[in-house]
């Protein structure tokens, strides 16, 4: 089992935060170019899902998989974005864990740090070391 990624997107679709795991194989693209092609397609496909929905959707938009991996997404209420691909089943609960970056490492970290402007990347040395410690604690990533 792996993490192959992680991305934090700003309300206005900035790429704050990347990471890399166990990333195998490059996109082909530019950095640059992959982050705006990653927020294009959670707009789209949430946007999509919610058209198409026959009910109403209570999360809304999740992610998606691919017979190769599984794209898991998570809004905050104040905007912020994260995707987490992994592998195609992972073992653990990644919204879980997609929630607990949010409240116990990002939050804490950065939000509430009145030196952080989230329209710029996030270069915090305490964000980074929780952020991996929280990752590589996780069932998902040990398996």
């Amino acid at each position: 089992m792996a993490i192959y990624n992680f991305y934090i997107f700003n309300r206005e679709g900035q790429c704050i935060y990347y990471r890399e795991w166990n990333r195998s194989k490059q996109s082909g693209l530019n950095q640059e170019q992959e982050f705006k092609q990653m927020f294009g397609l959670i707009i789209e496909m949430k946007s999509f899902v919610t058209k198409m929905s026959p009910t109403d959707l209570k999360d809304g938009f999740l992610g998606f998989k691919t017979n190769k991996y599984k794209m898991n997404y998570y809004e905050t209420p104040s905007g912020l974005k994260f995707v987490l691909n992994t592998d195609v089943n992972p073992l653990g609960n990644t919204r879980e864990l997609l929630h607990q970056v949010y409240e116990q490492v990002l939050l804490p970290t950065v939000i509430k740090n009145v030196n952080v402007n989230l329209q710029e990347p996030i270069k915090s040395t305490v964000f980074e070391n929780k952020l991996e410690d929280l990752i590589r604690n996780s069932t998902i990533f040990k398996n």
